[in-house]
């Protein structure tokens, strides 16, 4: 006999792997950025899905537990500029594209991407991460066709 999972398993087992307190906003939240593979999200549309699924929570709501899932290493934060960031379910060492005219972000390998040198943190610093973004926008070609 096949079994099968409750709805909420995978959210569940996530919040309590990063030893975070799943409380029911932060379950459905979880659902909904987790159970359904990789993404990238903002806040906003975060929001959005929530409303849409009858998940009841305030916008400044969705970015705390979003902040709290960062810090908590179940998603990564693209400061794409000052006024947008995305957050990933991918926390795989990666790279990124975006379309600065639709705002879609897609993942691009570490493996599709040599970086030849990398410079020396300053005294009492260490790396943690590098982040890298290529930034797309339809060729001249495209865009006067458009």
């Amino acid at each position: 006999m096949e079994q099968t999972s409750r709805p909420y398993t995978n959210a569940l087992n996530r919040l309590k792997a990063a030893n975070l307190r799943p409380t029911r906003q932060r379950l459905a939240l979880a659902r909904l950025l987790f159970d359904e593979g990789h993404r990238h999200v903002t806040a906003e549309q975060l929001h959005s899905e929530a409303m849409s699924n009858s998940v009841k929570v305030s916008l400044a709501t969705v970015y705390n537990t979003l902040h709290q899932f960062t810090d908590a290493g179940l998603l990564n934060e693209i400061v794409i500029d000052s006024g947008r960031s995305y957050f990933d379910t991918n926390t795989e060492p990666h790279y990124h594209f975006y379309c600065e005219e639709d705002g879609m972000l897609s993942d691009i390998p570490a493996e599709d991407v040599k970086i030849a040198s990398i410079p020396n943190a300053p005294s009492g610093m260490e790396l943690a991460s590098v982040d890298l973004v290529f930034r797309l926008r339809r060729n001249r070609a495209e865009r006067d066709a458009a």
